[in-house]
């Protein structure tokens, strides 16, 4: 179906931004998913928002440009100091991205920069 690896991953990426458009949706222009306050919603999906700079960087999109409602949010919750504590820094969740990435010898053909 897909005649390479690049035209696959694109298809996963236009896939993905799509799914984030529709959370972007969800939230609308509340604060949080919940409304004003932070909730069970919230909790369960900013988890993921440590690996945005991942994504961004092996998708080579920017999540920023395509759902600024969602990185909004993120920043509303990083400002709770229980969320702030508990999340892993997006930089290190790259770095240890890159090593995985590494020692499966993935790095060919993602994204940019990523042979470091």
């Amino acid at each position: 179906m897909y005649s390479n690896r690049g035209e696959l991953q694109e298809v996963a990426k236009k896939e993905f931004i799509k799914c984030l458009k529709l959370l972007e949706g969800v939230l609308g222009d509340e604060p949080f998913f919940g409304g004003k306050t932070f909730g069970f919603l919230d909790i369960t999906f900013i988890g993921y928002s440590a690996w945005f700079k991942t994504y961004e960087t092996y998708g080579n999109f920017s999540i920023e440009n395509e759902c600024p409602k969602l990185i909004s949010w993120v920043d509303r919750c990083m400002k709770k100091e229980s969320v702030a504590k508990s999340l892993h820094p997006p930089d290190e969740v790259l770095k240890y991205a890159q090593m995985v990435m590494k020692v499966y010898g993935l790095n060919r053909g993602f994204g940019k920069g990523i042979d470091a």
